[in-house]
């Protein structure tokens, strides 16, 4: 993967995840700015499924293992979705406490996805 865009992932993947948290702690439901902080990480997942579709076909394939790079991102995408949904159907703290726990556990997967892109 592109190690700028990684990090430019990671970075608005933990922003979103700490200011989810944060305001699950201070009591607060979800509101616009952490349920929209959430689909921004769906956002910032689709944008690495499409990288992940180009890079092979302009001579970037994947190092490691492409099925667990694949498993990875549609894991995550399926999270962020998961979360989004009970935190629109649970308005309490805690969901926005999850939407928060969900961001920063997809940071570590991304961190992962790239460590199996360039071939480790």
């Amino acid at each position: 993967m592109i190690e700028w865009l990684t990090v430019a992932s990671v970075a608005v993947v933990v922003a979103v995840g700490l200011i989810s948290v944060v305001s699950g702690i201070r009591g607060n439901p979800p509101r616009d700015l952490t349920v929209l902080g959430t689909l921004s990480v769906a956002g910032v997942l689709v944008v690495l499924m499409m990288v992940a579709i180009v890079q092979p076909l302009v001579g970037n394939p994947a190092g490691g293992d492409a099925l667990e790079f694949w498993l990875y991102l549609v894991t995550a995408l399926a999270m962020t979705i998961g979360v989004t949904v009970w935190a629109l159907v649970d308005r309490t703290r805690f969901a926005t406490i999850a939407m928060g726990i969900v961001s920063l556990a997809i940071a570590v997967m991304i961190v992962r996805m790239s460590i199996i892109w360039n071939g480790a």
